[in-house]
């Protein structure tokens, strides 16, 4: 085999996937990572309209990206956006609540994926009850009416 066609079957031929294949999605540095934390992935899918999980907090960082549809995210502090298929989000986890997740449409459904850093011990999902939402109302974002 010669040098050319060496060449042509090499790296240098063309442009191979592997060097364009990459899309940045999203950078984050989260706030903290649990030690000894273990990674879970999962798809939540929703059907139109629905409004997804009550508040709830991760014992640690999620990262997720949304397949198809439109979910509507809001974490503590943050006013609520609409995150349309395509695009990625992501929370801190620990002590901050997730307030909503749920479709934001109510023609078609919502499949998310999310891939959470667990605190070894404790569920990946803890619901907030009714009297913890009422002491951090505070710091909950203001809302458009």
């Amino acid at each position: 085999m010669s040098d050319t066609d060496a060449a042509a079957t090499g790296p240098e031929a063309g442009a191979p996937a592997w060097q364009t294949a990459l899309t940045m999605l999203q950078e984050a540095e989260p706030p903290f990572i649990p030690a000894a934390a273990h990674a879970m992935t999962v798809v939540v899918e929703y059907p139109p309209g629905d409004p997804g999980t009550p508040p709830h907090r991760h014992s640690g960082p999620a990262f997720g990206y949304v397949l198809e549809g439109e979910m509507l995210l809001e974490v503590e502090g943050r006013p609520p956006r609409p995150v349309p298929a395509g695009e990625a989000f992501w929370e801190p986890g620990g002590d901050v609540i997730h307030y909503q997740d749920g479709n934001n449409r109510d023609d078609v459904p919502v499949r998310f994926t999310v891939t959470m850093l667990c605190e070894p011990g404790k569920p990946m999902l803890t619901l907030v009850d009714e009297a913890e939402l009422a002491q951090r109302t505070h710091l909950r974002a203001p809302r458009e009416s």
